[in-house]
């Protein structure tokens, strides 16, 4: 391959169709505006231009498509049953005590009761203990203050997603 073709993951994803392509994006964020800003966009030439595009989109979300983003993540300790990206970025928590595992239920709960939405972090390559302690900082902070900490904690798992999609290499 040479640096100037487009990756095959991401030759796939520009010529899907419409609706396919749309779930697709869908699955990696929950945001439906987000989802269509990145569909209307397409083709991509690069993986680059695509991550530019979903940091573009990411950027300009209101509070209300920030929600509706929130609201396709499981808490941190209890991915979704039968989804094996939750618990693959949720890793950290699989091999972690019963106690930190109910630490952090009672955290997330704290959080959620504050904020009215789960605590969202890039979970990847995090251990339970830095999850734990990413969500008590995180309690003290304002509600303006979170929903930006949010929107680039997105950020971070819609380019895993994206990257995940786009450089997978199915033959």
């Amino acid at each position: 391959m040479t640096s100037n073709s487009t990756p095959p993951g991401l030759a796939r994803f520009n010529a899907l169709e419409e609706h396919a392509a749309y779930a697709v994006l869908h699955e990696a964020c929950a945001s439906t505006t987000w989802a269509k800003r990145l569909l209307a966009a397409r083709p991509y030439a690069t993986s680059d231009d695509l991550y530019a595009a979903s940091d573009a989109a990411m950027a300009e979300l209101t509070a209300v498509d920030l929600e509706e983003a929130m609201a396709g993540h499981p808490p941190i300790g209890r991915p979704k049953p039968g989804d094996p990206t939750s618990a693959r970025e949720q890793r950290g928590m699989a091999g972690a005590s019963d106690e930190l595992k109910a630490e952090m239920l009672e955290l997330n709960l704290a959080y959620q009761e504050k904020f009215g939405h789960v605590f969202l972090i890039c979970a990847t390559g995090r251990t339970g203990e830095q999850m734990r302690d990413a969500v008590k900082e995180r309690t003290g902070n304002s509600p303006e203050q979170e929903r930006e900490i949010v929107r680039t904690e997105l950020g971070k798992i819609n380019r895993i997603r994206l990257a995940d999609l786009v450089e997978e290499d199915q033959t």
